[in-house]
């Protein structure tokens, strides 16, 4: 198998019509690693946003039992790239996000933000930044902004940008206006710098916080507080990853896909698990409990909390 042959496969295939399979080859063949990083970051900027750290905070679960919620995460969106939209797991995983959002009044605009952050980062993470050990073309750009349109339609997002273009001037212009400090964002970057850390080998820890600050731009550097990189610890993180691209490009193909959930990151499951039962069941939940021997109703209609009139509602094909 040659070097671009699935880059060649892409090209192949339709932007719109085939974009979850050509999202699958980005995320699990072409760019693995670096997409997880991306997505990763993606997460993490969104604790920079008042409303959005504040309510993690509150929960205490991004403080208290960061793992599990790093491991939900990760599981639920592997699932949904896996198996489709379509009724199985995918949709499961689908059904257990939605139910899992609607337990909260989380503005349109909030998840319109946090679903650019999705469709942009990894751009700018392999293009922009140039750690990509080969940049997006237009066409798997374009590809890629389609499955996050596709998937906030199935989470009832309204108003969904249209274009890469308009998901990068949404992000660029939320955080401009929404980014602030607040101590419920700081204690959930915290919490998360810390897991990050725990990855890795004990010798390496002293190394590896450091390191990772570096990577985060001033913007998000000042929303959390934190004191501003020195420029040799900037200069040494952005010329590792960059190295790192180079030895990747000189690599074979991977030809079996790696998916998230066969990370050794991810520890909460050792045996298994189903996408309908992980995850929060906070007080309120309209979710049942049982969910492994009844559904919420037959059709997956739901009766909504209260206070979750400003909730987007999701489209009934989810089954949500």
């Amino acid at each position: 198998m040659k070097r671009f042959e699935w880059r060649d496969r892409i090209h192949a295939l339709d932007a719109e019509a085939d974009c979850e399979q050509i999202v699958r080859i980005l995320g699990n063949h072409e760019f693995p690693w670096d997409i997880e990083q991306a997505l990763g970051l993606a997460l993490y900027r969104t604790y920079a946003v008042p409303s959005i750290g504040e309510l993690l905070a509150h929960t205490r679960e991004f403080t208290e039992r960061t793992q599990h919620r790093y491991d939900d995460t990760a599981l639920i969106l592997n699932d949904i790239m896996e198996h489709g939209f379509g009724p199985g797991r995918g949709r499961d995983a689908l059904r257990r996000m939605n139910q899992m959002h609607r337990s909260y009044d989380i503005s349109n605009d909030d998840y319109r933000y946090v679903l650019s952050t999705f469709v942009v980062m990894p751009v700018r993470w392999l293009n922009d930044y140039g750690y990509g050990w080969r940049s997006l073309s237009e066409h798997e750009i374009a590809a890629s902004t389609n499955y996050y349109r596709k998937l906030g339609r199935h989470m009832g997002i309204k108003d969904i940008p249209e274009t890469y273009e308009e998901f990068r001037d949404l992000l660029d212009s939320y955080e401009r206006e929404h980014f602030a400090y607040t101590d419920g964002g700081r204690a959930v970057s915290d919490a998360t710098l810390g897991l990050m850390v725990d990855f890795y080998p004990a010798w390496q820890r002293p190394l590896v916080r450091p390191f990772t600050k570096a990577l985060l731009d001033d913007r998000l550097i000042r929303a959390f507080g934190y004191p501003e990189p020195s420029a040799v610890w900037r200069w040494l993180s952005g010329t590792a990853l960059r190295l790192r691209a180079r030895v990747v490009r000189l690599m074979p193909p991977r030809r079996e896909p790696r998916w998230a959930r066969q990370s050794p990151n991810i520890r909460s499951y050792p045996d298994g698990y189903d996408p309908s039962r992980i995850g929060t069941f906070p007080k309120g939940c309209p979710v049942p409990h049982d969910l492994a021997t009844r559904e919420v109703t037959a059709t997956g209609a739901r009766v909504p909390a209260p206070g979750q009139a400003s909730a987007p509602h999701a489209s009934e094909d989810t089954g949500s």
